[in-house]
């Protein structure tokens, strides 16, 4: 018998069905850091800091179904805004996939295992603080440059 097609491989984003597209995400984290934007050149900065309401050690945002209402300023990824965030990670499979790449193996989806992203050292697991930790006027000096 021959093995099916998963669905990332067999559909276009724009195709899939909202839990395949929540599937998608990995559970890094990295689209939950804070990031700072220098108005002169437009370049984003990462930081190790990350929204209030994330679970640093599961990597997952604790207000999911809420967090539009909670952090105005948090993104909504469709299959045609993809392109528009391009400080999502090389690994982030949202643009992996627009990107044509294939899944790596340590994504969940293909080695079936949620702690394969954490595993791999793609997470932010354990290398994170909270926004709610520390004072906006210090976020500078949280700036990091190991985003993959």
């Amino acid at each position: 018998m021959i093995a099916a097609v998963p669905f990332w491989q067999r559909k276009r984003l724009e195709e899939m069905s909202p839990a395949e597209w929540e599937s998608l995400c990995d559970g890094c984290g990295q689209c939950c850091l804070v990031k700072l934007e220098d108005e002169d050149t437009e370049e984003v900065y990462h930081t190790d800091l990350v929204c209030r309401y994330m679970d640093s050690d599961s990597c997952r945002c604790t207000v999911y179904s809420e967090r539009l209402q909670k952090v105005p300023g948090c993104s909504v990824l469709g299959a045609g805004t993809v392109a528009d965030y391009g400080w999502l990670p090389r690994t982030c499979a949202y643009r992996t996939l627009a990107e044509k790449r294939p899944l790596p193996d340590w994504h969940p989806l293909r080695s079936g295992d949620p702690d394969s992203v954490h595993e791999a050292g793609v997470s932010v697991r354990h290398r994170v603080i909270s926004e709610a930790d520390v004072p906006e006027e210090d976020w500078e000096e949280h700036i990091i440059h190991w985003v993959l």
